[in-house]
């Protein structure tokens, strides 16, 4: 008889622990829809409370942290070097970072460490800039990675330009400096006049240019209207051309780099023939 009491109690206080746990996950879900109410009016700092609410109610929900980490990243302001700024941008990494260890092909986590680094390299000194730029690159590797894995929701497109900004980012500054050493302005026509500056710069950074030429190009067979991608690759072909040695190779690099300008220009124009007009209502809501 007492070891059947015993059997009614435990079973009793698992139904309580049952109860407790769903109304937990009750209330955190409430915590959710409040924060995601406050984030779609700009309250962060009230959907950031909301958000740790429910993952202390719920430390199982996997999206309280994701929405969490969002909402510090979104109150992170680039370039602002206050205390509190940089705290926002720390928490967010902190969060996204706990989102992948419970996940580690979370896209959205990954797509934001990486604009995250991205982010905070524009603002930074060179050394440390080019250190966060390969750290956001290797983000978007990882992504790019779980993309092919999960294919739907697609984050490649993005990646893959992304890493093409980054590659520009890094060489644009060389080129110019090489450029401005030898007192060539930015219109002046290529290939750089200094040699021994030029066989130094085709050293370090053709590889990085051609990869940057590589992923902008898979960019734009993901998307063949990726008109910033059209726009990136043309900044990488017409200052790689500085590169060459033969006059004729470096006006056709030109042309090709122009193509693409002309590519993006027409691209834009129909994208923006494919939005629907008022015109019509407009006009007869004029006579």
């Amino acid at each position: 008889m007492r070891n059947v009491n015993r059997l009614t109690a435990a079973l009793a206080a698992a139904s309580l622990i049952l109860v407790i746990s769903g109304c937990d996950k009750l209330k955190s879900r409430d915590h959710i829809n409040k924060g995601v109410a406050d984030f779609k009016v700009n309250r962060f700092a009230d959907a950031v409370e909301h958000f740790k609410t429910a993952i202390q109610l719920d430390p199982t929900n996997p999206n309280a942290r994701l929405y969490l980490a969002t909402a510090y990243m979104q109150q992170w302001i680039p370039g602002a070097e206050s205390p509190d700024n940089i705290r926002m941008a720390t928490q967010a990494k902190e969060e996204f970072l706990k989102v992948l260890e419970t996940d580690p092909g979370e896209k959205t986590a990954l797509a934001s460490l990486a604009s995250l680094a991205y982010n905070q390299a524009t603002s930074l000194p060179t050394d440390k800039k080019l250190q966060m730029f390969d750290e956001a690159a290797q983000w978007y590797h990882k992504l790019i990675d779980v993309d092919k894995a999960k294919p739907e929701g697609s984050f490649s497109k993005e990646a893959y330009y992304s890493l093409g900004v980054i590659a520009w980012a890094k060489w644009y500054p060389a080129i110019m400096t090489a450029r401005a050493t030898a007192h060539m302005r930015p219109e002046d026509p290529g290939p750089l006049k200094d040699k021994k500056a030029k066989e130094e710069l085709r050293t370090q950074y053709s590889g990085i240019v051609d990869e940057g030429i590589q992923n902008l190009q898979k960019a734009l067979d993901i998307d063949k209207e990726y008109e910033d991608a059209m726009s990136y690759m043309s900044l990488l072909i017409r200052e790689r051309a500085d590169l060459l040695d033969n006059p004729d190779e470096y006006k056709k690099q030109i042309d090709l780099a122009d193509s693409y300008v002309q590519k993006a220009l027409e691209t834009k124009k129909i994208k923006a023939a494919r939005q629907p007009t008022t015109g019509g209502i407009v006009a007869e809501e004029s006579k």
